[in-house]
């Protein structure tokens, strides 16, 4: 679970394969992403906190548009499940661990 840069908001990786998305000032429930089918491990904001990248049992990364509520990009390219994420301070990479003994840099 991770606050928004800008504090607007919470996410929270699950076990259901979803990302949730919740208000950061009362707590309340906004919206569910769904896309992967696997577990979801690990989510991190981008810096300007309109977009989630997500890593999952799936082997897949997913970027998701918080302003539009919808996917934006599947980043395939893992072999086996990615239990770590991180956006770059620019906002211009993203990195990825994998069980694979691989770490992916991936650029926008």
């Amino acid at each position: 679970m991770e606050f928004s840069p800008c504090g607007q908001y919470i996410a929270s990786a699950s076990f259901d394969k979803s990302i949730k998305l919740w208000d950061g000032q009362n707590g309340k429930f906004i919206t569910s992403f769904w896309g992967h089918v696997g577990w979801v491990y690990q989510i991190a904001w981008s810096a300007d906190s309109w977009m989630i990248v997500s890593g999952s049992k799936d082997t897949t990364l997913k970027v998701w548009d918080v302003k539009k509520k919808a996917l934006m990009f599947d980043l395939p390219g893992h072999a086996d499940e990615i239990y770590s994420v991180d956006w770059s301070p620019d906002g211009e990479k993203v990195a990825s661990g994998s069980k694979d003994k691989i770490l992916r840099i991936w650029r926008n």
